[in-house]
């Protein structure tokens, strides 16, 4: 599934992720591909993705991104809130 992160300063993260976990004010859920279409609010706390390849650390890439050390293929990024929107195998996560 395709995820994009964004804040009102920059664009966090854009790629191909199989798992994102996140968040909500209810406590943390995850969607996969193919979930059906969800809207949700999420709380402060960390977003963890399990991307489909390892992440390459460049001179663009958020400073807010952080890799796992046993994972290369899993980032985390700490949000203070906001909301996310699956349809159509696309998350758009709008972060603070």
């Amino acid at each position: 599934m395709q995820l994009e992160i964004i804040t009102p300063e920059a664009k966090v993260f854009s790629g191909e992720a199989e798992a994102v976990q996140f968040p909500g004010l209810d406590g943390c859920f995850q969607v996969l591909s193919d979930h059906s279409a969800i809207i949700s609010a999420l709380s402060k706390g960390e977003v963890k993705v399990n991307l489909t390849s390892v992440f390459e650390q460049t001179d663009d890439s958020s400073e807010l991104i952080k890799t796992d050390k046993s994972d290369k293929k899993v980032i985390r990024i700490e949000i203070k809130g906001g909301v996310m929107e699956m349809l159509n195998n696309k998350v758009i996560v709008l972060a603070e």
